[in-house]
C-alpha cells in the first residue's frame, strides 16, 4: 500500500497564480521583437500547441504564442514546425491533432505501437486498417519512393473507403493510420486547404531523435504527466492525464508513482473535490500577484478542459462552432479575456480580411467585474492583434455589456 503523504494546502487564488505562471500568462508581453529563441522557449514550456483547422480568426496552433509573447511571424513557428530536419515540433496526436516537442517524440511510440495493432485509435480507422493492409502497404512504399506526398496525390486518392468519413478516400485513411502509427509524419501544410504533406518519419524527424531509444511505457507516461505538471503548474489527476490524453487506469498509477518518487507534491486545493498536484517547483509562484490582458485561443490548455477552467476560475466555456447560430449564448468563435489572475469576459471574434477589419461581433465580462476596467487593459492587445493579422482597424459591433466600453476605447 502506497504511503499517504500530507497535502499542502492552497487557496483557490493561490492555485488560479501559480497555473498562470507555470502557463507563461504571469505577465504582460515584452515590448520589442520575437525571435525564434523566444519561440523555441514558450513551445517547449507548454509542450503542445493544439491544432484546427477553424481559420475564421487564425488557426488555433498560432494563438497561444501571441497570448503570451505579443504580435510575432508566424513563419518562425512555422520554421520550427515544418523546416527541413532541425525543426523543433513535429506533429501528433498529443492534446488532439498537436505540434509537440520533437524531443517527447519518443515518449509517443507506446501510442504509435497501440495504434499499429488498431487500439486507441477511431474505431473507423481500426476497421479499415484490419480489411486493408495491402492498401495501406502501397501508400506507405508509395510515400517512401516519391514522398513528400499530400493524399490526394497518392495512387488510388480518388477510390472511396469503404466507410466514408469527411469524404476520405481510401489513399487518405491508409495515410492517416499510418500516420497515427508513427511510420510518416506531417513534413510540411500547403497554405491552401491546410492540407497535410505526408513524409516517412525517419526523413522528417531530426537524426538524433530517430536514433533516441524508445522508453518503456511506464516511464513515457511519467515523462509526458512530468511535462504536464510543469506546463500546468497544479492540477487533479484528470487535468493531468488531460494534457496528452492518457488513458485513465494508467495515468493513475504514474501519477501515484510520481507521487512516492516526489515528482509531484501532493496538494490540497479549497473547495477541489479531488486531490491536486503540485510541480516541485510551484510554491513560489502563487505568492504574487500577476499583471496582464490579453485574449486566448478557444483551444488555449487555461481553457480547453471545461472542468478545470470552472474549478480554477469560476468560468463556464464552451466552444459553440457546432452549436446552431440560434442557440449559441456568446457566438461562434469566442476568445476567453484573461486579466491578471482572472478570466474576466470573452469576445465573439472574426477577421473580415476582404474589409481588413478585425471585427468584434460580441463582447461580455463575467459576473463581477468592470466593463470600463476590462475595456481599458484590453485596448492594446486588441490592437496588436489587428496589427498581427494585417488589419487596419477594430470594429465593434454593439452587443454585450463589454461593446460600449470597448469600442469608446479604441476609438480614443
Amino acid at each position: 500500500m502506497a504511503r499517504r503523504i500530507p497535502g499542502e494546502e492552497l487557496s483557490v487564488l493561490q492555485a488560479r497564480r501559480i497555473a498562470l505562471a507555470h502557463l507563461g500568462l504571469h505577465q504582460a508581453p515584452a515590448r520589442g521583437p520575437v525571435g525564434r529563441a523566444q519561440i523555441r522557449k514558450m513551445t517547449r514550456r507548454l509542450g503542445v500547441l493544439q491544432i484546427d483547422s477553424v481559420n475564421i480568426l487564425q488557426r488555433a496552433h498560432y494563438m497561444p504564442l501571441f497570448s503570451r509573447l505579443g504580435p510575432y511571424d508566424i513563419a518562425d513557428l512555422e520554421r520550427e514546425a515544418y523546416g527541413g530536419r532541425r525543426r523543433s515540433l513535429f506533429e501528433y496526436w498529443g492534446h488532439e491533432a498537436s505540434l509537440l516537442p520533437v524531443d517527447l517524440q519518443p515518449c509517443f511510440r507506446w501510442r504509435m505501437q497501440d495504434a499499429a495493432q488498431g487500439q486507441g485509435i477511431y474505431a473507423r480507422l481500426a476497421r479499415f486498417a484490419a480489411k486493408n493492409g495491402a492498401a495501406i502497404d502501397a501508400v506507405r512504399a508509395e510515400i517512401a519512393e516519391r514522398g513528400p506526398l499530400a493524399a490526394s496525390e497518392i495512387t488510388g486518392a480518388s477510390t472511396a473507403a469503404s466507410e466514408p468519413w469527411w469524404g476520405w478516400s481510401v489513399a487518405k485513411e491508409a495515410a492517416e493510420y499510418l500516420f497515427w502509427a508513427g511510420e510518416i509524419t506531417t513534413a510540411t501544410r500547403r497554405t491552401a486547404g491546410f492540407t497535410r504533406i505526408y513524409d516517412l518519419s525517419e526523413r522528417v524527424l531530426p537524426q538524433a531523435i530517430v536514433d533516441t531509444p524508445t522508453p518503456s511505457r511506464e516511464d513515457a507516461q511519467r515523462t509526458l504527466l512530468g511535462q504536464a505538471i510543469q506546463s500546468l503548474g497544479v492540477g487533479t489527476e484528470a487535468d493531468l492525464r488531460d494534457y496528452y490524453r492518457l488513458p485513465a487506469v494508467e495515468s493513475k498509477a504514474r501519477v501515484q508513482e510520481m507521487v512516492e518518487e516526489g515528482t509531484l507534491i501532493p496538494a490540497i486545493v479549497k473547495g477541489w473535490k479531488d486531490p491536486a498536484y503540485l510541480a516541485p517547483d510551484a510554491r513560489n509562484a502563487g505568492k504574487r500577484g500577476l499583471k496582464g490582458c490579453t485574449l486566448l485561443s478557444p483551444f488555449d490548455p487555461v481553457c480547453w478542459f471545461r472542468p478545470r477552467a470552472e474549478r480554477l476560475f469560476g468560468f463556464h466555456y464552451r466552444i459553440e462552432i457546432y452549436t446552431p447560430a440560434p442557440k449559441r449564448q456568446f457566438g461562434y468563435y469566442v476568445l476567453p479575456i484573461v486579466m491578471d489572475d482572472r478570466l474576466v469576459g470573452r469576445l465573439d471574434m472574426k477577421a473580415d480580411r476582404a474589409g481588413r477589419r478585425l471585427q468584434i461581433l460580441g463582447a461580455f465580462t463575467e459576473a463581477q467585474e468592470n466593463p470600463d476596467q476590462v475595456a481599458h487593459a484590453l485596448c492594446e492587445s486588441l490592437d496588436q492583434m489587428a496589427h498581427w493579422l494585417s488589419l487596419d482597424s477594430v470594429h465593434v459591433t454593439n452587443r454585450g455589456d463589454l461593446a460600449k466600453p470597448l469600442g469608446a476605447c479604441l476609438r480614443g
